[in-house]
Order: structure tokens, then C-alpha cells, then sequence
């Protein structure tokens, strides 16, 4: 089997509402486990009842079925960044990423000035109310200087909530999420101000401590940004904000499986004690994703990507990642050895109950909209499908 790409960003033509594609023969990966020798009805731009009997369109066998991957976290790809400002930019991104399978994605930005930071919200927040993206994740400038990572340390302030407010509203209603260090002044504030507007305040690139960080998420904080990364390691006499973000149920950890920002074990210990339900698999891909070596700009910043990885110029520090999660699920069921129904639930499902749309994304249910990934046996992307049209094409022969 091999693969057809459509890479354009847009859904190219709606199908009829009353063509009816149906998928048979694949190992479908639903909420409830996996239906083997399975079949997916599409009706127009969702997912149908199925009807005993009713021929099929497509024949998958040996193939996997499993819902299009949500990212909370993706910075770029395919050689443009989210913060470019550029509508053309964003939709190359968009692109990139819609044809490894990610079907729904929320944009995020890097630290930078505060109105430009501003401008870039107002040009994705088209996007999103075009139904291209799913929202904005501010990144910064709200962190620690000491756990800055790939961000300009020039340009960090603390977390003061008039600030934090600036940059919610200039996104007209679509700011999801907002990473800061609760531990700065104005961090505690501005966690209790997201939350009461409806945001996603995560921890992250944070100098906290363990019962800083608890504070933190009763003030309202329910996501780790990139868990291990950016922000204190887990020591024996000093937890620190991983345990106490692993250890509230409260708490969605996002995790980047590109097998350079976690080990193996780590990322088992992750999925032992948060389990599945609390874990979302995240890119953090910078516009290196989909793309060659080279160097490439992460906001006011240039990385260099060598074998994949990307570092920045100056300074050396990992700079985001040039992952997209087909990558990160293949590797999660052959190298991490997860159980394909934890890895998909880290991909599709726990990021949108987080995000508030798992009533049309995130599993394959009638009624939804019909977002599904074929993967070949050895758990290869050959097929996407994005709202009922073939975003990559799987050509059986």
C-alpha cells in the first residue's frame, strides 16, 4: 500500500452529504478496544451507523483504523512557524502536520513582545474560526529565566495577569491555553484568572517547587507542559513539580515521545502512575517537522536540526522537537511498548476531553466527525482522512 497526498491545508471540496464511504477488513481501534476484521461507515463529513450488510467501499485488511491525532502543542512544521504571523505560514504548518495525521491542532506561539505576540493571535484566530485550528497556546514570555529553554530571555516578564489578559483577549475568544511559571509574581493570579476565563493554565519552563506547584493547580492550573522537560528533574528529598503533576488527578501531563526528550523509562513511569487517560502525546515541533537538516527560525531564535534533532545556535539548548505523531505513535507501540489502544487514547481522545471537543473529535463514534488515520501493519501512516475527505489517499495494490 502506498500513499497519495493532498497537501493543501483546506478540506478540498466537501463530499455530497449523502455519499456514504464504507471501510471494512481494518483492526479499528474504538473507545471500548479493537474491533477486529472492523468496519467505519462515513456519511458526508462524519461518521455514520454502520448497516449490516451494506458493501463496502474500501477494503483495509491487514491495516489499522484509529481516530486523526490532536495536538495541544505544535509550534510549526513543513519549513513555517506559527509565529511567523503569516496566514500563508500557518496553513504550510497546518498542512504538514494534517498529512502525518494530525487532524486537529491547536497553535502555539514562543515568547516574544507582547504586541507581536498580539499581532500573530489576531492572524491565528482567523484560522481557528475558519475551523483550520482548534485554538492558541501562548508559550511564554510568563516563564522562568532559569528553565527557559528555547526562548529569549530578553524578552521574559512576569506573570502579571493585566498582561495575561492582553494576550487573551487580542485572540477574540480562542486562546486555549497559556503556559507560565507559577512560582513568578502575578503566577498564582494568573492561573486563577485563565481558569475563570475558560483557559488552560499549564505549568511549564518553571523553576517550581513541589508545593508551589500544588498550589498552583488548586488555583486552577490542569496541564503540565512538556512533563520532565523545562523544569526541575524528580529527586528523592525534592520532587519538585513532576510529582506533583503526575500524582494529581487533576492533571493532563503532555509528553513528547521523539526519543530524544524522554527515556523509555520515563516515559513508562508517566503512563504508570497517570495513566492513558491523563497523558497526551504532544509535537512541540518547531518548523523543522516534515523537513530536512538545516537551520530554521523558532520565533526570534535560530535552531539548528542535525539527525532530526534540533538545538538552538546559540547556547545548544533543545529547541522543540522535529516530531509529528504518526512518529510518535509508531514509536510508542514498537519501541515504548505500549498497548496501541493507550497509545491512540494519548493521541486523540485525552487531548480533546482537555480541549472541550471530544463531542466531535478524538474517537471513532457515529456522530463524529469523520477524522481517521490508516496505519499498515507495522503501524506506517498510509491513509488520512480529515472530515470525510481523503487527506492522504491509501491506494490498495
Amino acid at each position: 500500500m502506498t500513499a497519495k497526498t493532498d497537501r493543501t491545508a483546506r478540506t478540498p471540496g466537501r463530499p455530497a452529504a449523502g455519499r456514504r464511504t464504507v471501510l471494512t477488513g481494518a483492526r479499528v481501534v474504538l473507545p471500548d478496544g479493537v474491533a477486529e476484521d472492523g468496519r467505519v461507515t462515513v456519511e458526508g463529513t462524519r461518521i455514520a451507523a454502520d448497516v449490516p450488510g451494506e458493501p463496502g467501499t474500501l477494503d483495509l485488511t491487514g491495516h489499522w483504523i484509529v481516530p486523526g491525532f490532536v495536538d495541544l502543542h505544535v509550534h510549526g512544521g513543513g519549513g513555517a512557524s506559527f509565529s511567523a504571523g503569516s496566514a500563508e505560514e500557518a496553513l504550510k504548518a497546518i498542512a504538514t502536520h494534517r498529512a502525518h495525521g494530525t487532524t486537529t491542532m491547536v497553535a502555539s506561539t514562543v515568547t516574544g513582545d507582547l504586541d507581536d505576540l498580539a499581532r500573530q493571535a489576531a492572524v491565528l484566530a482567523e484560522l481557528v474560526e475558519q475551523g483550520d485550528l482548534a485554538g492558541i497556546h501562548f508559550e511564554g514570555p510568563f516563564i522562568s529565566r532559569n528553565r527557559c529553554g528555547a526562548h529569549d530571555p530578553a524578552l521574559l516578564r512576569d506573570p502579571d495577569p493585566a498582561d495575561v489578559r492582553k494576550l487573551v483577549d487580542a485572540a477574540r475568544g480562542t486562546a486555549r491555553m497559556v503556559t507560565l511559571a507559577p512560582e513568578l509574581p502575578g503566577g498564582l493570579d494568573s492561573v486563577r484568572l485563565l481558569a475563570d476565563s475558560g483557559v488552560i493554565a499549564a505549568v511549564g519552563h518553571t523553576d517550581a517547587g513541589y508545593e508551589a506547584t500544588l498550589e498552583a493547580v488548586d488555583a486552577g492550573a490542569t496541564v503540565a507542559t512538556h512533563l520532565f522537560n523545562a523544569m526541575p528533574a524528580l529527586l528523592h528529598r525534592e520532587p519538585g513539580p513532576v510529582a506533583a503533576l503526575l500524582e494529581d488527578e487533576r492533571v493532563t501531563v503532555e509528553l513528547i515521545n521523539d526519543g530524544t526528550h524522554l527515556h523509555p523509562a520515563v516515559l513508562e513511569l508517566a503512563f504508570a502512575r497517570a495513566g492513558a487517560d491523563r497523558v497526551a502525546f504532544v509535537t512541540d515541533a518547531m518548523g523543522a517537522a516534515g523537513m530536512g537538516d538545516g537551520v530554521y527560525p523558532l520565533g526570534p531564535l535560530q535552531v539548528r536540526v542535525t539527525d532530526g534533532v534540533a538545538r538552538l545556535v546559540e547556547g545548544g539548548s533543545i529547541a522543540g522537537s522535529t516530531l509529528t505523531l504518526d512518529h510518535a505513535l509508531r514509536r510508542a507501540v514498537t519501541v515504548d511498548g505500549l498497548p496501541v489502544q493507550d497509545a491512540v487514547r494519548a493521541l486523540s481522545a485525552t487531548p480533546a476531553r482537555l480541549l472541550g471537543i471530544a463531542d466531535r473529535v478524538g474517537s471513532i463514534e457515529a456522530g463524529k466527525d469523520a477524522d481517521l488515520v490508516v496505519l499498515d501493519a507495522e503501524y506506517r501512516l498510509v491513509g488520512v482522512m480529515r472530515k470525510g475527505d481523503w487527506v492522504v489517499a491509501p491506494e490498495v495494490g
